[in-house]
């Protein structure tokens, strides 16, 4: 059965008249009251992902579990229908299992605080933040195994649980949970960090009623979901076609040999409503690839993604959802089976992002973006630091970074891709001064690559090269993607280069090494070189400024040879020859056909066969199923 919600005053809410003043003083009150969470989040955590990255996500919801202002979506609807218990004034949920809310976390790495937000008996808004956390126990480090096929093996799992109750804190619940995780003071900080975010969100909705009136505050979050709903409306008419439209892309691999792994979405209109139907998508994985994508979170996506191309100053929040219906098969890559591991979504959430991109250019190829979000990179380090002055007693120091790299974001129809930038907009690197302070390693280059981003009349941003060395012996882990199936451009523009790792040992040995391996053990001295993916390059980039090119060759952002995918001819140090430009673009075009709307580079099969000679790397082999019932999904 469904939550039940406890108020002592069951008197509804009206729905009064709200003039445009009051209505844009209270929607910049909650744009500042999410904010004003991210900033109570940075200054409490301790883990370098939340605190010098912001892998959190805050919202604040209506009383029914709509998401007024937040990044993610509301997962609020999920829950309620799932949770078999009471709600009432003084509790606050915990929970990271994402079986137990419909994947609305994704993985057992957030950990979700929900607060419901009562005002004189009644429930008038809810405040959440989840937040990745870097130890939840499990079989390594970090508590993502690539070789997890199931979700047991990937760390504690909390079902949804009250972290507070009628104001009381479960003080041996918080025992029971820290005494899983390798880093509990880390953890501890942060769960009471996502704890005081929600909390001073809370104050703040009650003060914004008690100044405008709880009818006030009730009917201005309404008018904010219908105004979303009107201008959604719109944008789904105009951008969205009744004929069906259909885009896939891959996931390289899963970390144990099998890929590449298909991502199939078509979507079409149906009178007011858009169906986004990922039929054709591969069974689940025996690995942990698996994302279990829950269908509001995937709106919330659908409506971000249309808002930032054709309408920024929108306000993005749940009000669109009824003109959005979302079919996940049972089984598939995208919605598989308990207990499927999960721990590796990150590359499928990733490539969500230039699927969307894919469906809703292929209308209109001036809004199209090339590919390029595509995943997030991620590196663990982790052992025991031996170093004079870090034993503690005689006794070795505990170690364990947990680091989100970037890649190339896509060129885009108004400009560049930026280079080695984050998926999402809040996110921000580590400062390598905090990473050399508080971790045995030091950080030897830190530099966008050279070429790696697409070519276009909009170049697709490059991907970084960031090289660490080890100062303590240790071992590794690296999440990645893009290595195998490289970032498509658009509209003319080229694919982006793909990823590569590659590890010089101290004896003078070099290793290529993959891009999702783990316990990879690295020596006091060894060199990692991490290196990222270029986001794919955005039209013709035989149009693309000639001056402009030759000034990134001297930033650089591009070689002298890389130049010549654009057609131009110039020096080491960017001087732009003008007359042998203009002579390789004109035989550049008539050796060329038709620009394609999309430039995948080569076939599956071709990429299969040169993948040793380009990559170092042994091809992926093609995934099998043998469960007839999910092996039909895919066909």
């Amino acid at each position: 059965m469904p939550a039940q919600i406890i108020e002592t005053n069951e008197t509804p809410f009206k729905k009064v008249d709200i003039d445009p003043v009051t209505l844009d003083i209270i929607e910049n009150a909650l744009r500042n009251a999410r904010i004003e969470m991210d900033a109570t989040l940075v200054r409490t955590a301790m883990s370098p992902g939340i605190r010098e990255q912001g892998d959190a996500f805050p919202l604040i919801a209506d009383p029914s579990g709509k998401m007024i202002v937040g990044q993610f979506g509301s997962f609020i609807d999920g829950f309620l229908k799932g949770y078999d218990n009471t709600l009432e004034d003084g509790d606050m949920i915990f929970l990271s299992d994402p079986y137990s809310c419909e994947g609305a976390i994704s993985h057992s790495n957030d950990w979700l605080v929900l607060l419901p937000v009562f005002k004189d008996g009644r429930l008038i808004a809810y405040t959440a933040m989840f937040g990745h956390q870097s130890d939840i126990g499990g079989m390594v480090p970090g508590s993502m195994p690539i070789g997890a096929s199931s979700i047991f093996e990937e760390g504690v799992r909390i079902p949804p649980v009250k972290i507070w109750k009628k104001g009381q804190y479960n003080d041996d619940l918080m025992k029971l949970v820290m005494h899983q995780t390798r880093k509990p003071d880390w953890c501890q900080a942060d769960l009471n960090a996502l704890i005081a975010s929600c909390r001073v969100a809370a104050n703040r909705v009650v003060e914004m009623a008690e100044r405008f009136g709880d009818d006030v505050y009730y009917s201005a979050t309404q008018e904010l979901l219908d105004r979303n709903y009107r201008a959604m409306k719109a944008l789904i008419g105009m951008a969205v076609a009744e004929k069906p439209a259909s885009f896939e892309d891959y996931i390289c691999d899963d970390g144990k040999g099998y890929g590449p792994y298909k991502i199939k979405c078509t979507m079409w209109r149906e009178g007011e409503k858009v169906i986004l139907d990922f039929d054709g998508t591969d069974p689940q994985s025996a690995a942990s690839i698996n994302f279990y994508l829950n269908e509001n979170m995937f709106k919330m996506f659908f409506g971000i993604y249309m808002i930032m191309v054709f309408d920024p100053q929108i306000l993005f929040n749940d009000g669109f959802y009824d003109l959005i219906e979302v079919r996940i098969p049972e089984g598939s890559l995208l919605k598989p089976q308990f207990p499927a591991a999960l721990s590796g979504r990150t590359h499928a959430l990733g490539r969500i992002f230039d699927i969307l991109g894919g469906l809703l250019g292929q209308g209109t190829p001036e809004f199209l973006n090339a590919a390029g979000f595509s995943s997030s990179p991620h590196l663990f380090y982790s052992g025991w630091d031996q170093r004079d002055g870090k034993a503690k007693n005689g006794d070795r120091e505990w170690f364990q970074l947990f680091q989100i790299g970037f890649g190339g974001i896509p060129g885009r129809p108004l400009g560049d891709g930026p280079d080695g930038h984050s998926l999402w907009p809040g996110f921000t690197n580590v400062p390598n001064e905090f990473l050399e302070r508080y971790f045995p390693l030091r950080i030897e280059r830190y530099s966008t690559e050279p070429d790696s981003g697409g070519a276009g009349l909009h170049r697709g941003g490059n991907g970084i090269h960031m090289t660490y060395r080890f100062l303590a012996d240790g071992n590794i882990a690296i999440h990645d993607d893009r290595w195998f199936v490289p970032p498509w451009g658009v509209n003319g523009g080229h694919p982006g280069v793909r990823a590569r790792k590659v590890i010089e040992r101290g004896d003078g040995s070099t290793e290529i090494v993959g891009n999702k391996v783990e316990d990879v053990e690295v020596r006091a001295g060894d060199l990692l070189h991490f290196i990222t993916w270029g986001g794919g390059g955005w039209g013709d980039p035989l149009e693309r400024d000639p001056e402009l090119v030759g000034l990134e060759i001297r930033q650089g952002l591009v070689t002298a040879e890389g130049a010549k995918a654009y057609g131009v001819v110039a020096s080491e140090n960017g001087v732009v020859d003008a007359a042998a430009t203009e002579a390789l673009r004109s035989e550049m075009k008539a050796g060329r056909g038709e620009l394609p709307l999309f430039d995948y580079g080569p076939g599956i099969e071709e990429l299969r066969a040169k993948c040793e000679e380009e990559t170092g790397l042994p091809a992926p082999i093609q995934p099998e199923w043998h469960d007839s019932s999910l092996a039909e999904a895919a066909e």
